[in-house]
C-alpha cells in the first residue's frame, strides 16, 4: 500500500498539519488503528504535563453534607438528587459498606 501526504487539523489548537507518508507507514506497521489528533507543538506541550494533571481548574463547592446537615467543601460540583457527604460521613460510610456485599 503506497501513502500520501496527508493534511490534519490538530483538535487542540485548529492548526494544520501534515501527516506525513512515512508516518502512516510507521502507523500502518505498529497497527494503529487512529490517525493522530495533535499537531507536533500540542503533543509536544500535552506530553510535558505532570503526570495526572487536569486540564481543567478543580472546582471547590460548598455545600451541605446530606448525613449530618454540616456545611462542607467538595471538589466537585454536586449533581441534583445525589447526596453529598462530609469528609467524615464519607469516611463512616466507607467503611462501613466494606464489610458485606
Amino acid at each position: 500500500m503506497e501513502f500520501q501526504d496527508r493534511i490534519l487539523r490538530c483538535v487542540d489548537c485548529g492548526a494544520e498539519f501534515i501527516w506525513t507518508a512515512g508516518e502512516q507507514q510507521f502507523f500502518a506497521d505498529k497497527n494503529f488503528k487512529n490517525e493522530p489528533k495533535r499537531c507536533k507543538a500540542c503533543k509536544g506541550k500535552r506530553a510535558s504535563r505532570p503526570a495526572g494533571a487536569v486540564a481543567r481548574e478543580r472546582v471547590e463547592t460548598v455545600t451541605m453534607c446530606s448525613a449530618c446537615g454540616k456545611e462542607t467543601t467538595v471538589p466537585f460540583k454536586p449533581t441534583q438528587g445525589r447526596p453529598v457527604f462530609c469528609k467524615e460521613c464519607f469516611q463512616s460510610r466507607k467503611f462501613a459498606g466494606a464489610g458485606g456485599v
